[in-house]
């Protein structure tokens, strides 16, 4: 693990195995950390801290771009470990890549926004002048999940770079592989000891809890679920911890009658099986009105059903494993349950009989009320498929969910796709687009999916506090 400018075992000696999950073999072992490398890591970053906060932005932007560069040089290197640690197909790692190094990208050009990103004026009594600036929030725990090995990583140590913060990384006990890469990349990009530290480990309620109680550390940004999110913004209070949350999701997806139906169906297929559908901006529900409901179902469900499954190294696999058979377990027991209650199967629906963590692409229909996959986030590559009525019924449904991260629209009507998607509660929509993730934009939801916003300006100012400083001339 990087901690503090070298590369350590964990001081207790213990490791953890890297399995992949489409052949369950075991990849790697890496340190297993203790709560005395977590607390080393914050050493290191607070020792960092003032010298890094005090590099000129140029410098800063200097190194993500380097980052940014050698990321892309190294595309195929990176792309293979996602697909060997995480299993997705390595055409969606290589996308995932290119997405993941467009945050370096970004934040190097924002970086030398940062400094000039302020007010000076005289104060509305002409007494004295007024000035207010940016500055870097300070030491910064990151928190990353499975899903998305370096976009996550990406996402949440550029901005805090560039804003002038040292970091420690925590990534998924699941996929750690590609945080070690990324921090060895960023190392030769010349990035200073101790500006990013790196903690692996099998105990991350142990190590987290010890870290974020450590007075020194000043914010911790956390993507995953609202369960574990909600436990730590409650030990983020006694020493109000700056948050950023990014969390569960329960996505609509809406085709009306005016729709063009291929673009709808390619926009559906992209927005549930990205990522195998373990994606927290996953179309969790689709709704159909009335009208085309029977032709969407069936051209959508025969694209699903021809979707091809496998190891996510073979070029003709279109939908690679799940992460691991606990997750399979979810999917599938969400799916029984559906089936139990009265739902119809329209293809996949059973785990198939060979090694790896698999599940096919499923659509159901006819979900009575009471199923737990009407309210639960599925993150697998399950279709649930609903019809409406009218626009009025439509947005109610959208809108019934304690979640509100992403939503997505289709309709030729485009003074119906804003209204509709104003009327939506979510953080972000896509009008006649599966796929809404962008390194420009800022990304995040409202309500139980999480506060703050990662991506676009807002993902700077998550990592900078506000001063203001008032003279009298």
């Amino acid at each position: 693990m990087p901690i503090g400018g070298r590369w350590v075992p964990a001081s207790g000696g213990g490791t953890i195995t890297v399995a992949n999950p489409a052949t369950e073999a075991p990849l790697a072992q890496v340190p297993a950390a203790t709560i005395e490398d977590g607390l080393a890591a914050l050493d290191a970053a607070c020792r960092a801290q003032e010298a890094w906060a005090a590099t000129p932005a140029r410098e800063r932007a200097d190194i993500l771009d380097r980052t940014y560069h050698s990321i892309r040089n190294r595309r195929d290197e990176f792309a293979a470990l996602i697909t060997a640690e995480m299993g997705k197909p390595l055409t969606e790692a290589q996308a995932e890549v290119d997405y993941g190094a467009g945050f370096f990208r970004w934040f190097a050009e924002s970086a030398n926004r940062s400094h000039i990103d302020g007010q000076y004026g005289v104060e509305p009594g002409g007494q004295y002048r007024f000035a207010v600036s940016k500055r870097p929030v300070g030491p910064s725990l990151l928190i990353t999940p499975w899903n998305f090995p370096l976009a996550m990583g990406a996402r949440k140590i550029a901005p805090a770079l560039a804003a002038g913060c040292t970091t420690i990384l925590k990534p998924a006990e699941a996929t750690p592989l590609t945080s070690l890469l990324l921090a060895k990349v960023m190392e030769e990009a010349g990035l200073p000891a101790g500006v990013l530290n790196v903690i692996t480990t099998n105990n991350s309620r142990g190590v987290i809890a010890a870290v974020m109680a450590d007075p020194r550390l000043r914010k911790i940004s956390f993507t995953g679920s609202t369960q574990v999110g909600s436990a730590l913004l409650a030990q983020a209070a006694p020493n109000v911890l700056n948050t950023s949350m990014e969390l569960g999701g329960n996505a609509p997806l809406i085709v009306f009658d005016d729709a063009d139906l291929d673009q709808a169906v390619d926009g559906a297929m992209v927005a549930k099986l990205r990522n195998g559908g373990q994606s927290c901006v996953g179309a969790n529900r689709i709704y159909v009105q009335d009208g085309i409901a029977a032709e969407f179902t069936r051209r959508f469900t025969k694209r699903m059903a021809t979707t091809r499954v496998g190891d996510g190294t073979d070029p003709a696999t279109e939908l690679g494993p799940l992460i691991d058979s606990k997750q399979v377990a979810t999917v599938s027991a969400l799916v029984q349950d559906a089936l139990a209650k009265g739902a119809t199967c329209l293809t996949g629906g059973t785990t198939p009989n060979r090694p790896g963590s698999f599940y096919p692409a499923t659509v159901l229909t006819n979900i009575p009320d009471n199923a737990d996959i009407r309210t639960e986030e599925i993150f697998g590559p399950v279709a649930a498929i609903y019809t409406f009525t009218t626009e009025d019924e439509v947005i109610a449904e959208a809108n019934n969910t304690p979640y509100g991260l992403a939503s997505y629209v289709f309709t030729q009507n485009l003074a119906k796709g804003l209204r509709v998607a104003d009327a939506i509660d979510a953080g972000m929509t896509g009008i006649n687009r599966g796929v809404v993730s962008n390194p420009a934009a800022p990304f995040g939801g409202t309500k139980q999916s999480g506060l703050s916003r990662e991506g676009g300006t807002e993902g700077l100012h998550a990592y900078q506090e506000t001063k203001y400083t008032g003279i009298q001339l």
